[in-house]
């Protein structure tokens, strides 16, 4: 490592080294082609100023003047390449490095004068650059490194031709390093074009989740979306939060909530100027806001300190923007909250995410009213107010209220002052387990028969309420209905027949006419089951839906003898004088059947013009009727 970036580090704290700056500033992949799968936060941009350096600066420490850029590092957003500039600046002030921006939203004529001054490093988004390009204010022909930052979001964001006009102008022999959170077919296509041998290098980070960010997915009703991204905010009290939506609409609805219940939220969406996104960010950062809103575009590329928690108010719609939109938090050491709102119409596309993303989240429902009331008591007594010493100014007030109210009127005071200074949580409503119902065992029975069966027209259906309403029962109450041709059979729960049989009465009949006998153990249904030798048991389905789900029953039928005679001389000789149909229907020698003559086609049925009438007697071999005279 050179010496001056090496004493800038010193300077900023930097004792280790992360996984993906160990791994590309190894000494065996010096000057390499690299295509870097790294997570958003991972101290990439640290990394690829370190994997450059030898290439830039050769052997020397310091740069000589500056002139044509010789290094180019591309960015998909404004936000990204201010922030890669400010970085590489302080790793580069003591190589002397100039470093230059072209960047949409800037002006183009401070940019030109700046690239007329001479620059070491250039840092652009794809649009700019290419412009810059096209009007001949920047010369590439002294480009010894290329860096592509974020190049999945850059693909995604269209700016594929963009990316490859400018590594065209550029020259073969450059190094080309790519940085991505995820590496699919266009990346791998782009890196196959325009690298040369490149290493492939995977962080441990990458393969593994994050361990400093904590994922929770938090079941909710489906109306109760809102008022869990609130709870949520109120429980963890971060001093940044991002709130991501998939809509523009949903941005300005969940910030006009916000805003009502007394959060300091700002709006991220694609319908702000540079100038208002530019205030919001700005607000985030000196901590006149603490909630931002944004969309997955608009928030592309920021990077705001202290953003403990991300809360996902809509699921996005692939894995590889999950894993952006968390990236956004657990950076540089600290620990992160990314939380995901999940209503019962998207727990299997949760899952889908999770799985995609190989990542494990702890399930969950969203805090309570109750939890946040605690979760507040907690924060209120590791308030530093109770370490401070009562200081001069404060003497005076501090007497009089000890001398005028109790402690108990005091405390009550201290803890109305802190609850004004939070919203109120919101109670949520409860929500059904998602998944299936697991079987449950019906339990101890006793089987009926019922003399109606299938010849009657007996169904479940028909049965049930019949059965439940002459016997005070529940649906609850009865278990499997078995219909057969003669009678049906049905299965009561144990604890429910003596209130059953004093339903019913002594006579054992329902409806005044249909018998009813209570048997002393299961029917044997074996016996009502036809056999296929080549599927088994037919209409058998298992004895899990057997036992839950009524079937249909067929009584045995006695087999018929099959006997082998000799067939009878009369009736063979009444089918052989039997006169036999030729193909057209006709009874006698097996002719073809006439072909019909030439001409127009006879129209069916009476005709009903004269024009008709005239075409049916040509076809008939007839003269038409005369036409008469006006």
């Amino acid at each position: 490592m050179k010496s001056t970036l090496a004493d800038a580090l010193k300077r900023k704290g930097y004792d280790t080294l992360t996984p993906v700056q160990q791994a590309v500033s190894a000494p065996d992949l010096q000057g390499r082609d690299l295509l870097v799968s790294a997570q958003t936060g991972s101290g990439k941009t640290i990394g690829f100023g370190l994997a450059i350096a030898p290439t830039i600066l050769s052997d020397a420490q310091v740069f000589d003047a500056a002139g044509a850029p010789l290094a180019l590092v591309i960015a998909p957003t404004r936000e990204l390449a201010l922030q890669v500039k400010r970085e590489l600046g302080w790793l580069y002030h003591d190589a002397g490095a100039f470093i230059a921006s072209c960047v949409g939203g800037m002006d183009m004529r401070d940019e030109r004068r700046a690239l007329a001054r001479g620059a070491h490093i250039v840092v652009a988004t794809p649009g700019r650059l290419r412009d810059h390009i096209m009007r001949g204010s920047i010369d590439l022909t002294a480009v010894r490194a290329v860096v592509l930052d974020e190049a999945d979001e850059m693909l995604d964001l269209g700016f594929r031709e963009d990316l490859e006009f400018i590594l065209e102008q550029t020259p073969t022999d450059r190094q080309t390093l790519l940085f991505s959170a995820t590496v699919p077919r266009p990346i791998t296509a782009l890196a196959a074009r325009y690298q040369r041998d490149a290493e492939r290098v995977s962080t441990v980070s990458e393969r593994t989740q994050h361990a400093d960010i904590e994922y929770r997915a938090m079941n909710v009703a489906p109306r109760d979306g809102e008022n869990a991204i609130i709870n949520v905010l109120r429980y963890y009290e971060a001093p940044n939060a991002i709130v991501f939506c998939n809509t523009r609409a949903m941005v300005s609805r969940m910030t006009a909530r916000l805003s009502n219940r007394g959060f300091s939220v700002v709006a991220l969406s694609g319908e702000l100027s540079q100038t208002e996104r530019s205030n919001a960010l700005q607000a985030m950062r000196d901590g006149r806001a603490r909630v931002c809103v944004a969309t997955d575009v608009a928030a592309r590329g920021i990077d705001l300190p202290n953003l403990d928690l991300v809360i996902h108010a809509e699921l996005p719609n692939s894995h590889e923007t999950l894993l952006h939109r968390s990236g956004r938090t657990g950076r540089a050491g600290r620990k992160g909250v990314s939380a995901l709102i999940v209503a019962p119409a998207s727990f299997k596309k949760a899952q889908r995410l999770l799985k995609f993303a190989k990542l494990t989240a702890e399930w969950g429902r969203a805090p309570s009213a109750e939890e946040i009331n605690a979760q507040d008591l907690q924060r209120m007594f590791a308030s530093d107010d109770w370490q401070s010493n009562v200081n001069e100014t404060e003497r005076a007030s501090v007497d009089e209220l000890v001398a005028r109210f109790s402690p108990e009127q005091l405390a009550a005071a201290y803890v109305r002052q802190y609850q004004q200074r939070h919203s109120a949580p919101e109670e949520l409503s409860e929500i059904k387990e998602a998944g299936p119902k697991p079987n449950v065992p019906f339990g101890p029975s006793v089987w009926f028969s019922l003399s109606e069966g299938r010849n009657e027209n007996a169904s479940p259906r028909h049965i049930l309420p019949m059965v439940c309403k002459a016997g005070n029962l529940t649906k609850a109450d009865v278990g499997a209905i078995r219909i057969a041709d003669e009678e049906s059979y049905i299965e009561i729960r144990k604890s429910s027949v003596p209130g059953f049989l004093d339903a019913i009465g002594p006579q054992m009949k329902i409806e005044g006419k249909k018998d009813i006998v209570q048997l002393d153990t299961a029917p044997d249904f074996s016996r009502y089951e036809k056999t296929n030798p080549k599927r088994g048991t037919k209409g058998k389905r298992g004895p899990e839906k057997a036992a839950n789900k009524p079937s249909r029953l067929v009584e045995p039928q006695p087999a018929k003898a099959r006997k082998k005679t000799a067939p009878d001389p009369s009736e063979q000789a009444k089918a052989d004088t039997k006169p036999k149909r030729n193909s057209d229907g006709s009874s006698g020698p097996g002719k073809k059947p006439a072909r019909r003559p030439k001409g127009p086609t006879p129209p069916k049925g009476k005709p009903s013009s004269k024009k008709n009438r005239a075409r049916a007697a040509s076809a008939k071999g007839g003269n038409a009727a005369p036409r008469r005279s006006k």
